[in-house]
């Protein structure tokens, strides 16, 4: 497979978004609520289209900066599979 598809591409993206929705997740409530306290849904769809594109950005600079790498990385240390391949290769 290419690395240069267009599917790739979009999942690219799709992971860059989901990454940020996910480490700013606790939003959303603050958002919904202020939605519903002030009932301006014109305020409330700015504001969600803001943290929508903030949530590209977040996940973007998760990748950009290897943070990735060290969320797996923090996985594989409690990983019991990790443990025994790493003390059967030293």
């Amino acid at each position: 497979m290419k690395l240069n598809t267009r599917a790739y591409k979009f999942c690219l993206l799709k992971a860059y978004f989901d990454k940020g929705y996910g480490l700013t997740s606790y939003i959303k409530y603050m958002i919904a609520f202020f939605g519903l306290a002030s009932r301006s849904v014109n305020t409330t769809l700015k504001i969600g289209f803001v943290y929508g594109i903030s949530c590209f950005i977040i996940g973007w600079l998760w990748y950009k900066y290897d943070l990735i790498l060290a969320e797996a990385e923090v996985g594989n240390r409690y990983n019991l599979f990790q443990r025994e391949m790493r003390k059967k290769i030293k």
